[in-house]
């Protein structure tokens, strides 16, 4: 929402705070002002200017040298090559010598123009920041002012402050200058009055009255529980005048015609849009009455907005209709068969009532959202139609003349009437110690009362310090005691309520299950994983496509079929993440997250707390797709080791002892992974995780578009903490190293030959380490070399060569017998 702090001061005029004081009052207030913006901050130093001659340029075409009179008898020539310099006579802009134009960051300065020198520029609307219309300079009307005036005098709307403020939805109030004035008044303690035409405005009244010239008829009385029209006559349609033109267009609002502009000048002062129609182009029904009908669309109904676009419509949408067919889409945007034309003499206003949920659901059906949209969605003041109607009117035989037609007519409950019936308004009992009780801060009674009032609230029935107060139509916010108490401190002065960290009981179970996933995360990061934040919601089908336990909960309003389930598995995120990226073209995805799934209860779950609730397991899960880093070599894509290696240190850092890998045999491999690849990691013979390749079929059915590996691990396993490090002594004697290269049969797996190694080694064994499998060369086909380094030393003496010889020719031995293992020639 863009608000003028000059609109502002016109409704308050006792404001005298500047505008960041204002802007800092209505952010403690809840209406938080995200920016400023200095609109026509060149205008302070450009002057108002009369065309005194005119003469071509000497030696350039197309450019001319304009006189100039700058008043108090000084006049100066300037180059200018504007198609739309006036004659003598004119006004014009002139930004003089040294002034500075902020929108072009520019400072004028003595410039010579084919051999010309020009002291001096004539100035257009881009080039002083009011608009983005640069095709020529500005020409004043006739009278707007004496030469050497600024401009910021001589037309005040051309300079602005223009706030810019986050509305939350909330308050629909603060989307008008009426609402916003009325808060600042509050805030500041001042007099505050809705803004009413004059008698004298209205006074010119046509020979007809607005019930002659039209029948309105709502069928609808749900979606439109109120509908308004006021109508003037004999109007001229043209250009508005500058002080309308420049207050639209510092708010974002293009000017278009007086009438046009008129609609959107008292939605922006009221927060409540409205329409207008070219009376003469409403099609009479078939009693040759022009007729106005509020009702539902029939299914497949056309209708050509003002955009220009055919909508198909649906019988959820509301129609502005008349005698022939639909006019407007209620709450969303005008039709293009009676808007505004050049040649309109009779409009006909229209200011309603709809119900918000219904504009909401027509806007996102045709991705519609408008000025009038987003301001019926939030919930318009239903009890200001009738002040709307007569400032439109009022403010259109200002600015197009002619003559207001008798009277307004108000469709309430299917009754037309020519003033509306009041409207209910809502009823809260407020006990002044509640704002003490609820922010700490103790404040005075009279003073709530005061601010409430100035609020626009009612107080009745009071009783000692409890009240009834009735709550204003314009404030639909406001519907339980707590909201009253808000709207008293926020006025009252939020830096007042004390910075106090309420009490607070530490639960030991769940700082035990923050430290785990912090510890998880830690250990993900440290290997070179980022972090992927997930939704704990999914779909039942990304489950069963991944082979996951069915969900034990369903949402029964989830925000979106994908979402509709709590997840059982973590890969569900993950994979969403890697299917967005590669969709963007992100090949090379290395991500993890940690979270809890939910389980369907176990029995020693169900037995311990209701069965309705899941089982809440935390864990952590990693995805792998596309090349491992490399910088001098040719990029080779990340393989199941690359997932295995990963899954080692995460699970190694977790828990603080050694991890090992067990290859899934086909029948026990999960079901989402491929069995060639699959393993499960194990830490001291407990089973908490595995890894390996999406299968084929998961990664066609989640469209991941190539291969992925994953990995997942429980965490409960961990939660004591990591092992302690043991304390060992620094050797006093040396190792003795000896190499070993056993060829075995390729389907030998190497972590059994190590294994194998390691126990013939004997007690005198320290380290067995697998450094290089090699296939090929010498080696038959269909067997491997497999060469492992094995250090021997004893912590009490220095090992002889016999010893060492002895313990090594067992580890020969034991793998030949065992795997029928040779050494590598």
């Amino acid at each position: 929402m863009k608000a003028s702090y000059r609109w502002l001061r016109e409704l308050v005029p006792a404001l005298s705070a500047s505008p960041s004081s204002v802007a800092e009052r209505l952010t403690h207030a809840g209406l938080e002002v995200e920016g400023t913006i200095e609109y026509g901050a060149g205008t302070e130093s450009c002057l108002v200017v009369r065309v005194s001659a005119v003469r071509p340029h000497p030696t350039k075409s197309g450019l001319r040298l304009v006189t100039v009179d700058r008043g108090a008898g000084q006049s100066q020539e300037v180059v200018c090559g504007a198609p739309n310099v006036p004659e003598p006579g004119g006004l014009v802009v002139l930004a003089p010598l040294g002034a500075y134009l902020p929108a072009k960051d520019l400072t004028i300065a003595p410039r010579a123009i084919a051999g010309v020198t020009s002291e001096g520029m004539l100035c257009s609307e881009s080039e002083l920041g009011l608009s983005d219309e640069g095709g020529g300079i500005i020409v004043l009307p006739p009278g707007t002012a004496g030469p050497g005036t600024p401009l910021s005098e001589a037309v005040p709307n051309a300079r602005d402050t223009v706030f810019e403020i986050g509305l939350t939805p909330n308050r629909p109030d603060g989307l008008g200058h009426v609402g916003l004035a009325r808060q600042l008044a509050a805030l500041f303690e001042l007099p505050f009055e809705l803004p009413r035409p004059k008698p004298e405005a209205l006074a010119k009244l046509a020979g007809v009255a607005t019930q002659d010239l039209v029948t309105i008829v709502v069928d609808d009385r749900e979606r439109c529980p109120h509908y308004g029209a006021a109508a003037a006559i004999d109007v001229t349609v043209g250009p508005s005048p500058l002080w309308a033109k420049y207050r639209l267009q510092a708010l974002g609002v293009r000017a278009i015609s007086n009438i046009v502009d008129v609609t959107n000048l008292v939605m922006l002062e009221y927060g409540h849009p409205m329409h207008g129609f070219d009376l003469d182009r409403v099609r009479p029904d078939a009693g040759d009455k022009k007729t106005i009908v509020v009702r539902r669309a029939k299914d497949g109904e056309v209708l050509k907005t003002l955009d220009g676009v055919d909508r198909s419509l649906v019988a959820d949408d509301l129609l502005i209709c008349d005698g022939e067919g639909p006019v407007a889409l209620a709450g969303v945007m005008g039709g293009a068969s009676s808007e505004i034309q050049d040649d309109t003499k009779r409009v006909l206003f229209e200011c309603a009532y709809f119900e918000p949920r219904g504009v909401r659901r027509t806007a996102r059906r045709n991705a519609m959202h408008t000025e009038s949209s987003h301001r019926f969605e939030r919930g318009v003041d239903p009890g200001d139609v009738a002040a709307v109607l007569d400032r439109a009117v009022a403010l259109t035989l200002e600015l197009a003349g002619g003559a207001a037609a008798k009277g307004r007519v108000h469709v309430q409950a299917g009754v037309a009437r020519p003033e509306p019936e009041p409207i209910a308004r809502r009823a809260i009992r407020f006990r002044g110690s509640r704002v003490g009780e609820v922010t700490g801060v103790d404040v005075p009674f009279a003073a709530s009362i005061g601010i409430l009032e100035r609020l626009g609230c009612e107080i009745v029935k009071r009783d000692g310090e409890t009240c009834e107060v009735l709550v204003p139509t314009h404030r639909p916010d406001l519907g339980r005691e707590v909201d009253l108490v808000e709207e008293v401190i926020h006025v009252h002065g939020m830096d007042a309520v004390p910075t106090e960290l309420p009490a607070i009981r530490a639960s030991r179970d769940v700082g035990g299950r923050e430290e785990l996933a912090r510890r998880a995360k830690e250990a993900c990061a440290a290997v070179g994983l980022a972090e992927a934040i997930t939704f704990s919601f999914t779909s039942a089908r990304a489950l069963e496509a991944l082979a996951a336990p069915a969900p034990a909960v369903k949402l029964d309003n989830p925000m979106a079929e994908h979402q509709s389930v709590l997840r059982t598995t973590l890969l569900v995120g993950l994979l969403d993440a890697v299917k967005n990226a590669r969709r963007h073209g992100e090949r090379d995805v290395r991500e993890f997250t940690v979270g809890p799934v939910f389980l369907a209860p176990s029995g020693a779950v169900r037995a311990e707390r209701d069965a309705l609730l899941p089982e809440e397991r935390l864990r952590v899960a990693f995805a792998l797709a596309g090349d491992r880093p490399a910088w001098l070599e040719k990029s080779r894509a990340l393989d199941v080791w690359d997932a295995k290696g990963y899954a080692i240190e995460i699970a190694r850092r977790l828990s603080g002892e050694p991890v090992s890998v067990v290859p899934c045999a086909r029948e026990e491999a999960p079901r989402h992974l491929h069995p060639r690849g699959a393993a499960f990691v194990e830490v001291g013979g407990q089973r908490v995780g595995a890894f390996g390749p999406l299968h084929p079929d998961v990664v066609d059915a989640l469209e991941l578009d190539g291969e992925v590996l994953v990995f997942e691990m429980e965490l409960d396993p961990f939660a004591a903490g990591a092992a302690t490090p043991k304390f060992t002594a620094i050797p006093r004697f040396p190792a003795s190293a000896r190499d070993v290269a056993l060829v075995v049969k390729d389907g030998i797996p190497a972590g059994e030959v190590e294994a194998t190694v390691r126990a013939a080694a004997g007690p005198l064994a320290e380290a067995v380490r697998l450094f290089d499998r090699f296939v090929g060369g010498q080696v038959p086909a269909g067997h491997a070399s497999l060469a492992f380094r094995v250090v021997y030393r004893s912590p009490e003496r220095t090992l002889t060569d016999a010893e060492v010889d002895a313990a090594h020719a067992n580890v020969v031995a034991t793998a030949s017998s065992k795997f029928g293992a040779t050494l590598r020639s």
